[in-house]
């Protein structure tokens, strides 16, 4: 078990083990030296804000009793490390700032800071808390909450299935987890998640974003739609918006999401000028759609190699509309051109995806072909075993009595009288390797 998710042993006569969390080193000489009167055990520096949050665990090793993390070198990287430290329960934060801010302040105690201090750091103001915090940690720890997670979902291009992706992942994410969960439509200028999910929606992201500056979780709370899922929805505009958000607006609501539920999807659409912005910090989790066609793979070519190459495992590639038996190349030629092994395979269900457009009931509500692997990526997202066991078990059973392999992929030899890839032609492979 790591050390974050371990619940604390009551600090009892022991000595606190302090974290000190800044990118400054004067702020980090600045925490020392506020300690230096107060009976502390270890005391640890921590130069950066951890990229990945997946690090923490292996960054507060051995464990620490209480961080004290600086929210100025990048205040919302900064409350994002506040709020997971606390979602695993391990460690009590004190937040400190320059900034005598109550909006900030409100915010590092809803992210689950147990105090808010300013600089210049009183070293009997700190000495007080760190008394608070042994005291009230020796009779209640704080409560061990499940880490909340950001999911972007992003198109290599109009049209390839991202918001009918997108939403059917975040249903079955409310479902399977049980865990509060908002879908976010920034789809421009219209967004089709209310119409995928059949949900009226009488607010929109138009709403939140024009009055960003007031934006609370008890603002955002009114502006919500309701799906039966129990998945919340904040929809797209259904007219044309006469003026375009900034992005400090766009920052600001998911800030607000974030702070308020466990999980957040949000379908992108194909909306690359968001790259810059905290939906693609290296903590969410990104699936980019594509189909298997030479435009869509050379768009999703281009989209890594130039914005996503250093992702790793939070990049997943999820190739809809996959229909082995009739493709042109072999899923080899296909990872060559997206450099990348593909993660996710949609079953190519037409009758089915036509019955639920139509219907406008959520794919994932029903058990199809394609719900089967959407439910699979929600229960892998949230940390559940991909599959239930007795359904991983009769379904085993079922393809043995069939005669394949669950992880069996159905490959098309091209003859001689064919003609070569057409992915050499895009610039996607190398010929010489083509059929490697």
């Amino acid at each position: 078990m790591s050390a974050l998710s371990q619940p604390p042993d009551a600090f009892g006569p022991s000595l606190l083990s302090i974290g000190l969390m800044s990118p400054d080193a004067m702020r980090r000489k600045a925490f020392t030296e506020a300690l230096s009167s107060a009976v502390v055990g270890t005391i640890r520096e921590i130069a950066n804000y951890p990229s990945d949050l997946d690090e923490l665990p292996r960054l507060l090793e051995p464990r620490c009793d209480v961080v004290l993390v600086d929210l100025d070198g990048n205040p919302e990287r900064a409350l994002e490390i506040v709020e997971s430290i606390f979602s695993f329960g391990s460690a009590t934060v004190i937040a400190c700032s320059a900034e005598a801010n109550l909006d900030l302040a409100v915010r590092c105690m809803r992210a689950g800071a147990r105090e808010f201090l300013t600089f210049p750091l009183n070293p009997s103001t700190l000495a007080d808390a760190l008394a608070r915090i042994a005291i009230r940690g020796a009779s209640t720890p704080p409560p061990r909450r499940t880490a909340r997670k950001l999911f972007v979902f992003m198109g290599a291009k109009g049209g390839c299935g991202t918001t009918t992706l997108a939403a059917n992942f975040a249903v079955a994410l409310a479902q399977e987890s049980g865990q509060t969960t908002l879908l976010l439509d920034l789809g421009v200028p219209l967004g089709d998640v209310a119409i995928n999910l059949g949900i009226a929606a009488d607010f929109s992201t138009f709403n939140a974003l024009e009055n960003y500056n007031r934006l609370d979780a008890s603002f955002l709370s009114t502006l919500l739609a309701r799906h039966s899922s129990g998945l919340n929805v904040l929809a797209a505009p259904t007219e044309f918006p006469p003026t375009q958000p900034p992005v400090e607006a766009i920052e600001r609501l998911l800030a607000v999401a974030r702070s308020t539920f466990d999980y957040v999807v949000v379908d992108a659409g194909a909306r690359l000028e968001l790259k810059d912005t905290r939906f693609f910090y290296e903590s969410a989790m990104l699936y980019l759609v594509t189909e298997v066609g030479v435009s869509d793979l050379r768009n999703a070519n281009r989209m890594i190699g130039q914005f996503f190459a250093t992702r790793g495992a939070k990049l997943q590639i999820v190739v809809n509309r996959f229909a082995p038996q009739s493709l042109l190349v072999d899923e080899k030629q296909i990872e060559k051109a997206l450099t990348r092994t593909i993660d996710w395979r949609i079953p190519d269900d037409y009758a089915c995806a036509r019955r639920t457009a139509i219907s406008a009931t959520a794919l994932a509500m029903e058990d199809s072909p394609i719900s089967r692997v959407i439910r699979r990526m929600a229960r892998k997202a949230c940390g559940l075993p991909e599959e239930e066991p007795v359904k991983q078990a009769s379904r085993l059973l079922k393809w043995a009595r069939r005669g394949f392999s669950p992880r069996g992929t159905i490959k098309r030899v091209q003859t001689e009288s064919e003609s070569p890839s057409p992915f050499m032609d895009a610039g996607l492979l190398d010929p010489d390797h083509a059929g490697s």
